[in-house]
């Protein structure tokens, strides 16, 4: 068994220790065993697991593991705690708020030997998992993501690195990407922000990345891929997965502390949260000039 603790009781952090407690039978996530839970405030006990110091999940030997669902400026200082304690870290994404740092955390794990896993449930979601199936062999000609949502709280970051899952969105479906322009429209007053960021694929296909936040605005995100053959003009309709999204990531999250991830697939995952990193980097860079 690997002990694990959970830092920051949000959301993400909750639904963390529920998995752990009740985990998918039969899979690597069985060798998870939450030993308590960290938090800047003081708290009873949560679904039965009891609040702990950080000094005291750094130093105990039974907690191997961390999972890290703090505040998004945040990440980059917790990971780096756990990782020089000889600690797995599972962190929600974004790892860090920019490349450079997460290109020095990822050389950190490395040299420690531990593993450093950055949580994307936006690629486990059945909506996702049909729309990859159904492009696949399809030739884009251009494209355009445009998500919505309501204004972001203190301390989730630029939305280049805030909405970086849909940027992962992007590279996984249709490779590297390099920003050609990026803007950045804000209205303070009114707690709105709106990004675009001008992409192209290997090829020279352009895609449009469009991240926009305020009041009253649904979460929503809106595709429109045309291809040689067909044009997608919305998300595809999915059956419902058995398997909750954040117990699939929490599944390869334990199969690779287990060694039961190839390599390949390891690097290739490494290689796209950088790239991704790299790019919202860029974006934010454009953006400002």
């Amino acid at each position: 068994m690997l002990g694990a603790v959970v830092m920051g009781i949000g959301t993400a952090g909750f639904v963390r220790i529920r998995d752990m407690l009740a985990p998918l039978p039969s899979s690597p996530a069985e060798k998870l065993s939450v030993k308590g839970f960290i938090s800047r405030r003081p708290l009873e006990e949560q679904q039965g697991v009891s609040q702990i110091s950080l000094e005291e999940a750094l130093s105990r030997k039974d907690i191997q593991v961390a999972f890290v669902c703090t505040e998004n400026a945040c990440h980059e200082d917790n990971i780096r705690t756990f990782l020089q304690a000889g600690k797995h870290v599972c962190v929600e994404y974004p790892m860090t708020m920019t490349h450079k740092a997460a290109v020095e955390l990822q050389d950190l794990a490395q040299q420690k030997g531990v593993v450093l896993h950055e949580e994307h449930i936006e690629l486990l979601t059945a909506d996702f998992k049909q729309l990859k199936k159904d492009i696949t062999g399809k030739k884009l000609e251009e494209g355009s993501l445009h998500f919505t949502g309501g204004p972001l709280k203190p301390g989730f970051g630029l939305l280049a690195f805030s909405g970086i899952a849909r940027l992962t969105w992007l590279v996984d479906l249709f490779g590297e990407l390099s920003v050609t322009m990026a803007t950045v429209e804000e209205q303070t007053d009114k707690n709105y922000t709106k990004m675009t960021a001008h992409l192209l694929t290997s090829d020279n296909r352009p895609l449009t990345w469009v991240e926009e936040r305020g009041p009253g605005l649904p979460r929503v995100k809106n595709v429109n891929f045309r291809f040689d053959t067909c044009q997608v003009t919305e998300l595809p309709p999915a059956p419902r997965e058995p398997v909750g999204i954040f117990m699939q990531d929490m599944v390869l999250f334990a199969g690779k502390l287990l060694g039961q991830v190839p390599p390949e697939q390891l690097e290739a995952e490494t290689r796209r949260v950088l790239h991704c990193l790299e790019l919202a980097d860029r974006i934010h860079e454009l953006s400002r000039g």
